[in-house]
């Protein structure tokens, strides 16, 4: 009896050789099929193309997005590193811009030295640096970096800017303090230079907040002296040598006695503003001795 014969009662069953043999010409069937035709390929392509493609797109816009940032990063750290440089010679240009004003701020204070001591040329000068000053806004009181090892001594003559700056009150082996004409202790012999006429220079610190110190008895019997007029060193000055320029009149009254007259003086040397001066190295006796 047939293999493949059903008897009653029993299942269907087909053997394994037959079925093997049937999907074989199946397969075979479905190859040439696929191959001759596009029975199959459209449909799984299309199936294909609703699915991947926009797989593919995702994955490429997300590579896309991934490479952008990528690139950006890399451009926001070469901008960051820049701009560390950027910011390192701003601060070295920054430097040398403050070194080249100071340069420039020194250069010109020692160019008004030198004319200042061309002025003086009868004069041995030496210069020298303010180390300190004593309390206040202004250099009624300050050191210098100059002393006896450099031969100053107590008395000689301090000049800046345009004139007289004061003289020196006390003396140490490298370093000698300063006593301003503006200081409240300083008394100055003047002379009004067109007419020779003799007067007292006073310090007033008070008076120095406008600019100003005070002069007193001042004979000035024909009117000559005016406002303008120069004030120097007299000839009669027990610690100044003569001829150094003090100032300028800016006001002049007559005093009560009707004998005499006082008034005010603007400096030259500007006393808020110092940083260098020029030490006269002679005594007033010293000066005379050798005329």
């Amino acid at each position: 009896m047939s293999p493949i014969v059903k008897r009653k009662g029993e299942k269907f069953t087909l053997p394994g050789k037959y079925l093997l043999f049937i999907l074989t010409i199946l397969c075979t069937g479905l190859i040439v099929l696929t191959f001759n035709t596009n029975f199959l390929s459209a449909p799984v392509s299309a199936v294909g193309g609703f699915i991947i493609v926009p797989l593919q797109e995702g994955i490429s816009k997300a590579g896309s997005w991934i490479n952008t940032r990528s690139e950006e990063l890399v451009q926001i750290r070469s901008l960051l590193k820049e701009n560390e440089e950027l910011k390192a010679q701003i601060d070295e240009l920054t430097m040398e811009n403050i070194k080249l004003q100071q340069d420039r701020y020194e250069l010109t204070n020692l160019r008004e030295l030198f004319d200042l001591g061309a002025q003086y040329d009868e004069y041995d000068k030496v210069g020298a640096r303010i180390i300190a000053k004593d309390s206040g806004n202004w250099f009624h009181s300050f050191t210098i970096d100059k002393g006896s090892e450099d031969g100053l001594m107590i008395d000689m003559n301090v000049m800046a800017g345009s004139g007289l700056v004061g003289r020196i009150i006390d003396v140490g082996p490298n370093w000698s303090k300063v006593m301003a004409i503006i200081d409240d202790n300083s008394n100055t012999s003047g002379m009004v230079l067109s007419t020779s006429d003799n007067l007292i220079v006073t310090g007033d610190l008070e008076l120095y907040a406008d600019g100003i110190i005070s002069f007193e008895k001042l004979v000035d019997s024909a009117d000559r002296v005016v406002e303008g007029d120069k004030i120097v060193t007299s000839n009669v000055s027990d610690k100044y040598l003569p001829g150094i320029l003090i100032g300028y009149i800016s006001s002049i009254n007559k005093d009560s006695n009707n004998l005499t007259k006082s008034g005010y003086i603007t400096p030259a040397v500007d006393f808020e503003h110092l940083e260098e001066v020029l030490v006269i190295t002679q005594l007033k006796q010293t000066a005379e001795e050798k005329e």
